[in-house]
């Protein structure tokens, strides 16, 4: 089992997008993945379609979700808190929901992080010969959920627009990761392997298109620690739509969110070729292809 942490510490570099296809890209390539949300956003959760009801009332994912593998060390073990994504791939990926209550949590874990860090890498070992990969879409902040995602992951992605803010948030990110990798290290874990920056939401305009190489070039003066994966992840309409992806029960009701996979919406689109490609050159780079 591998596990992949994808996070940057500023949103809206398409971090959601990246960690549910990727996962939905190694299911299509019959892998058995598990897709962990630990982002009190939830945005993986709803991506996958775990978020589905209407009312705080019909709310199945309160109390039997991340918080609570992550909060216990004695109960809540992965099997009894996974659950099957809903039409979102074709096959489904399993998911270990996020919820709102995760905030609430925040400031305990603040006061008691340092004997829980670890409890979510501990859980998965249990459960190491029922995934392949495990991909956890972390939070964009620097706070204990993002210490337990970066200190359980075997490799990091960063997705980044290449944009100023977030180029500036690199810098940031080394140190974040050179503090997990003390942790790590006390606790006789190895360092975490940074795969590399992955360009998430580049516009396909050309003018843009052929500034690209320039633009990385830039960073990687600016950031000599700083490695690129080859993939690029393009902003495009499918890749938009898909998640966003929306079905009509009857001609009289407003229609209902069924968001999809970048494969299940339009498995021929460039967008699914991206996302393939991405997840070959993974497979590469972590020593399962060779």
């Amino acid at each position: 089992m591998k596990v992949i942490a994808v996070y940057h510490n500023k949103g809206g570099v398409g971090k959601t997008t990246v960690a549910v296809n990727l996962a939905a890209a190694l299911r299509i390539k019959d892998h058995r993945v598990l897709l962990i949300d630990i982002d009190h956003q939830a945005n993986s959760t709803f991506a996958t379609g775990l978020m589905k009801f209407q009312d705080e009332e019909d709310d199945d994912i309160a109390g039997n979700n991340i918080l609570q593998v992550i909060s216990s060390e004695d109960f809540y073990p992965i099997s009894e808190v996974v659950r099957p994504s809903k039409e979102f791939n074709d096959p489904e990926i399993d998911v270990i929901p996020s919820h709102i209550e995760l905030v609430k949590q925040q400031d305990e874990f603040s006061a008691f992080g340092d004997l829980i860090w670890q409890r979510l890498h501990r859980k998965l070992q249990e459960a190491k010969y029922d995934y392949d990969w495990v991909i956890i879409d972390a939070p964009p902040a620097k706070d204990w959920y993002a210490k337990i995602a970066l200190g359980t992951a075997d490799y990091l992605v960063i997705p980044s627009d290449l944009k100023a803010f977030s180029n500036s948030g690199l810098e940031i990110i080394k140190e974040f990761v050179e503090e997990i990798d003390q942790k790590r290290l006390q606790a006789g874990r190895e360092r975490l392997e940074i795969l590399g920056v992955l360009p998430s939401k580049v516009s396909t305009n050309f003018a843009y298109g052929r500034t690209l190489g320039s633009r990385k070039d830039e960073i990687i003066r600016k950031h000599p620690h700083v490695k690129f994966l080859d993939s690029i992840i393009y902003e495009r309409t499918d890749l938009a739509h898909c998640l966003d992806y929306q079905r009509s029960v009857n001609p009289w009701s407003q229609p209902l969110p069924a968001p999809r996979s970048i494969f299940r919406y339009k498995a021929r689109s460039a967008s699914s070729q991206e996302f393939h490609k991405l997840a070959d050159e993974i497979l590469a780079k972590t020593g399962v292809y060779r």
